[in-house]
């Protein structure tokens, strides 16, 4: 969720034009589960340098494609502090398992 000083900068032309064209870039998938040999749809486009009041206006940190990754909704909250929370099991033959 946008913190009060991030609102204008995510409802901007600018970070919305550079994040659809990340996403179509990156494929729609996520860089986290990409790196270890998994299939995930990336849906956020998250800043590696978090955003501050203070460098939100300097677009070498806000729309940069070098500090942006693309991450689905584990990844991010992972990235936030979160523990891991998968929602389904590979059993031995890789069968995907929903829990």
């Amino acid at each position: 969720m946008a913190q009060d000083f991030s609102r204008g900068f995510y409802n901007s032309k600018a970070w919305k034009e550079t994040s659809k064209a990340y996403k179509e870039y990156r494929h729609h998938l996520c860089e986290e589960c990409l790196s270890e040999g998994k299939y995930n749809q990336g849906e956020i486009v998250h800043h590696k340098i978090e955003l501050t009041p203070q460098n939100i206006n300097n677009p070498l940190i806000s729309l940069d494609w070098n500090n942006l990754e693309l991450v689905c909704r584990e990844c991010h909250a992972i990235k936030h502090g979160a523990k891991a929370k998968r929602r389904y099991k590979i059993d031995a033959t890789g069968n995907i398992l929903i829990k």
